[in-house]
């Protein structure tokens, strides 16, 4: 699934969320979590909107966007399924999981099934290190993640 929007609507709606929300203090993730919420993903035209209205350089913005693992440059799919890569959820079997889980989906990480239904992400901590190996569908966390488990969550992905 392609979605085009028109280089000057990238702009115009992202200067109007940078109006909103420039006063925070340290506004430059807040505004990025919200031009990632507009367009399920952060635009690489938004980014130099984004620097040139809080006097920041490109390279600054485009910095922090490649740096968390949050901010996606392309969108998403229908559903996110997140499965987390530290070292408590590789050590229960997180590796195995990870396996199994392309394997449902026939993607890798950071791709989206071609039905555009699915994006497979990892991520380095859900905090559910207790109960690893974890995973997160569609802002729903999940631990003790098994075989069983994988397959019930792509399921659901999936519908």
């Amino acid at each position: 699934m392609t979605i085009h929007i028109a280089e000057g609507d990238i702009a115009a709606r992202t200067r109007a969320i940078v109006a909103d929300l420039r006063f925070l203090e340290g506004p430059l993730l807040p505004i990025l979590h919200e031009v990632q919420q507009e367009f399920g993903y952060v635009p690489q035209e938004a980014m130099p909107v984004i620097a040139e209205e809080l006097n920041l350089s490109r390279a600054e913005v485009h910095g922090v966007v490649t740096f968390y693992h949050d901010y996606r440059d392309h969108p998403a799919g229908r559903h996110v399924l997140k499965l987390c890569r530290a070292e408590a959820c590789q050590s229960r079997g997180g590796d195995a999981l990870a396996e199994r889980v392309k394997t449902l989906l026939g993607i890798d990480f950071h791709q989206t099934t071609f039905d555009g239904g699915v994006t497979l992400e990892p991520v380095y901590c859900l905090g559910l290190c207790a109960c690893a190996p974890a995973a997160m569908l569609d802002g729903e966390v999940y631990g003790r993640v098994d075989d069983q488990t994988a397959a019930e969550l792509v399921a659901e992905a999936r519908r």
